[in-house]
């Protein structure tokens, strides 16, 4: 029994077991027959830099090397998970819960537009509406049995990272950027936000880094040059990979094949993942 906190006689002592004092636990219970081992979220302070690419290509190699993936795309009022990997079926359940659709190498995915009738309508919802779905996607879902789970988090520090990081058991996240001025700013606030809740960062990945020239092989960087290293630096953390402009890279994920892609710029990030 909880102490009732009497404000005549209040002390550091007799306030320990005041309800006032205990911190509420958001986390969800995970579907009971699934059985995830390992959950990493994909974050950005901005849209635009590549974050679900960046997802798929972790997803796809760990599959490559024999692990059960999964990926939950939360983002909900923007998912491209499904159709990077060409994926247009409604999801199905039964009475073990919602099933994630499969990718054509192996990886399970629950997104919003499984579910909707028409994958191209808008999702207009409130925050909280976006919260929620998050949530059902981690305690409605049968994944079955995974080794890692990869969230596809929306852009910014809002209500659906914020459930993400409160509700999920997240062992850490990767944080995508680009070479832009703004980037020490924006990958700070990410940083930040889970130093905050307590969640590892493992490290940045730098997409857009350089675009190779064809003709000679000189590296351009046409976004100007980059401050990763710095700023990873000065965070203390480390940069995880930088990815180069690749046009067929996102010739795949535009014709729904991205299953087929297998990015070697992201060697460290893996090493990262294992050594979880």
């Amino acid at each position: 029994m909880a102490k009732e906190c009497s404000s005549t006689s209040c002390s550091k002592e007799s306030c320990e077991g005041c309800p006032s004092k205990v911190k509420p636990d958001f986390h969800v219970d995970m579907n009971q027959y699934s059985d995830v081992k390992h959950v990493i979220g994909v974050v950005s302070g901005k849209g635009g830099v590549g974050k679900s690419f960046v997802t798929a290509s972790l997803a796809n190699q760990m599959a490559r090397m024999g692990y059960q993936v999964g990926i939950m795309d939360a983002d909900i009022t923007g998912p491209s998970i499904p159709k990077m990997y060409g994926i247009h079926d409604s999801a199905r359940g039964d009475d073990q819960g919602l099933r994630p659709s499969e990718t054509m190498n192996g990886i399970k995915v629950m997104s919003v537009n499984l579910l909707l009738p028409n994958e191209e309508d808008p999702v207009i919802w409130r925050g909280p509406v976006l919260a929620n779905m998050v949530k059902q996607f981690w305690s409605d879902v049968n994944w079955g049995e995974l080794d890692y789970l990869f969230v596809d988090m929306p852009p910014g520090t809002g209500d659906v990272p914020l459930t993400v990081f409160q509700s999920l058991p997240v062992e850490g996240i990767v944080i995508v950027s680009s070479p832009q001025d703004l980037v020490r700013m924006i990958v700070t606030k990410a940083y930040k936000m889970a130093q905050m809740m307590n969640i590892p960062v493992l490290g940045i990945i730098e997409n857009y880094s350089y675009i190779r020239c064809p003709d000679c092989g000189k590296e351009m960087h046409i976004f100007g040059e980059s401050h990763i290293d710095e700023i990873a630096g000065e965070l203390g953390t480390r940069v995880l990979g930088k990815m180069p402009i690749r046009t067929d890279y996102a010739e795949a994920a535009d014709a729904g094949n991205f299953g087929q892609v297998l990015n070697e710029y992201i060697d460290d990030a893996l090493e990262a993942l294992l050594g979880k």
